[in-house]
């Protein structure tokens, strides 16, 4: 009985947005490839070249998710923004180039940790500071609360917008659709973009000095937090709240994403997209995980991250005796936004990176 009410909840939740998901032609997306294969007899349809280009991205996952050292420019917020705990605006150019320029430019909101206490005399405490990265089509507001949490737990975090999302979706969008959809190399692109303007945003808090580095991210946020951390040595911990070992297991069996399956239904398979988007799938790179104290948080009644997948994957950690905690919401996915379990799942997430970074 429970379990239907907050299914039929989810439901009514997800349709509110219904009319403004739009069902995007299946495109295989090679125009997105960035290097090409140089070897001479290439295969001769689509998926096949992809594959083959995706099979060398995993073999050098580093050199696909390192962006290049690039400028930084910070705009301090005015007075009253600052009263309400921001601090500034940080942008900078993306570590990698899309064909939108409106995508091509970073923003991450600052917000600066409050002082807890007086040190002890003698003792230099650590500076921790936290990226940010809310759920897919989160406006510009999303987790900023979450932020001024960390705030008052003595946590500095940056808020940043991923690709497609509030001023960086072009025109032609009213979603941030390029980031996940029925485009097979476009997907694969511009989540690791995120990836590689996330760790942009982790190397300019080491450089203003923070020596303790995290993530918080929720939904695809908490994908891409994993994948980050996987390849960034500065993270010490991460805060996932709703997790998958699967990125295309996801769309293709989410109820967010049911319009993104449309588009892909009659092209591929769910087993060509664990194959495809293996770049982008946390399972492939499980093993890098070693010493990365990680917080994953799933909800009872979730029917966008399914839960036999979220636990899958706590499954797998705990047998391969990975640093994990887990905490579960007794709620769904869009409900954990409501009161009282979006309380509950701050207390979570804020609990966690406070005694662990």
């Amino acid at each position: 009985m429970i379990r239907d009410y907050f299914h039929r909840w989810e439901q009514r939740l997800a349709e509110v947005s219904r009319h403004e998901r739009l069902v995007r032609p299946f495109e295989w997306g090679e125009e997105w490839i960035d290097q090409p294969s140089a070897i001479g007899h290439q295969p001769s349809d689509a998926r096949a070249r992809i594959a083959e280009w995706v099979g060398r991205v995993m073999q050098d996952t580093d050199a696909f998710y390192t962006p290049e050292p690039t400028t930084y420019t910070f705009a301090p917020s005015t007075p009253d923004v600052r009263a309400k705990g921001e601090a500034g605006l940080l942008t900078f150019p993306s570590g990698f180039t899309t064909p939108h320029p409106e995508n091509n430019v970073v923003r991450a909101r600052y917000f600066p940790a409050d002082p807890i206490r007086k040190p002890k005399r003698g003792v230099t405490p650590p500076r921790k500071a936290v990226v940010v990265m809310a759920q897919w089509n989160s406006d510009r507001e999303g987790h900023v609360g979450l932020c001024k949490l960390l705030s008052k737990l003595g946590i500095a975090s940056l808020r940043i917008s991923l690709p497609y999302h509030d001023q960086r979706m072009p025109p032609e969008l009213t979603r941030a659709d390029y980031i996940v959809s029925a485009n097979i190399v476009r997907t694969l692109q511009v989540c690791r973009q995120a990836v590689r303007d996330v760790r942009l945003a982790l190397w300019w808090l080491r450089d203003q000095g923070y020596d303790r580095l995290g993530l918080l991210g929720t939904s695809l946020g908490s994908c891409l937090s994993l994948l980050t951390a996987c390849h960034e040595p500065l993270v010490k911990a991460m805060a996932l709240n709703h997790v998958s070992p699967f990125f295309g297991d996801v769309v293709w069996r989410g109820l967010s994403t049911e319009h993104v399956r449309e588009g892909l239904e009659g092209h591929v398979t769910r087993e060509d997209l664990r194959t495809l988007w293996a770049p982008i799938s946390p399972w492939s790179f499980l093993d890098r995980m070693q010493d990365k104290q990680t917080l994953m948080v799933y909800a009872t009644y979730d029917l966008t991250f399914p839960v036999d997948l979220s636990t899958q994957l706590i499954a797998e950690m705990r047998r391969r005796g990975l640093p994990l905690e887990v905490s579960v919401l007794p709620c769904g996915h869009y409900s954990t936004g409501a009161a009282p379990f979006k309380y509950l799942d701050g207390w979570y997430l804020g609990r966690f990176l406070a005694t662990r970074l």
